[in-house]
């Protein structure tokens, strides 16, 4: 072993190689480690292939990440000025709009549902406004609660005999049973 292990699983990958080199059987050393007989044996075949350095972690897959640490940083806080400081109408922030500032700002593109993803990444949330109508009368709110809504809520009377419908259970000429029906 060419290094000493950074973090818990590595060091379990290592402690496989060891106990394999010392003639330990797969099935025993993934009862002793606590892992599947298949992590060890995709283990074994990647230190068997590459050495005991093939055991090391391996970077994430994927492109790497177009913002730097230091830019993922900063968006907080330039979101946090609002919209209007950015040049937008109204203090909702949008997908689009934050994909726009971090164009015009750091120079890089992203489509907006991964800004989105950003977004949740720096635990960016930010909450909408509530919407209310221009011309939302609360008088005239309050006067129809007090006086319609009640009317309404008591609901209908029936009026003379109930309808006969089909899917009324009570409509139908002889009650369903379980027996059997004849052929």
């Amino acid at each position: 072993m060419n290094r000493s292990p950074h973090n818990w699983k590595e060091a379990r990958r290592y402690q496989a190689w060891q106990r394999k080199q010392q003639g330990w059987p797969q099935r025993q050393i993934a009862t002793a480690l606590g892992v599947s007989e298949g992590a060890v044996s995709q283990w074994m075949t990647r230190a068997r292939e590459g050495g005991a350095d093939a055991l090391r972690p391996r970077s994430p897959p994927g492109a790497p990440r177009r913002l730097t640490t230091e830019q993922l940083a900063q968006l907080p806080a330039l979101l946090e000025r609002g919209p209007e400081a950015c040049g937008f109408r109204g203090q909702l922030w949008t997908r689009n709009r934050s994909t726009a500032v971090i164009q015009l700002t750091f120079g890089i593109s992203y489509h907006p549902r991964h800004v989105g993803r950003l977004c949740r990444t720096i635990r960016w949330s930010p909450q909408k406004p509530a919407r209310r109508a221009r011309q939302r009368d609360d008088a005239a709110i309050a006067r129809w609660r007090e006086a319609t809504w009640p009317a309404l809520n008591r609901g209908r009377k029936p009026k003379g005999k109930p309808s006969s419908s089909s899917t009324n259970p009570d409509s139908l000429p002889c009650r369903a049973s379980s027996a059997p029906m004849p052929r």
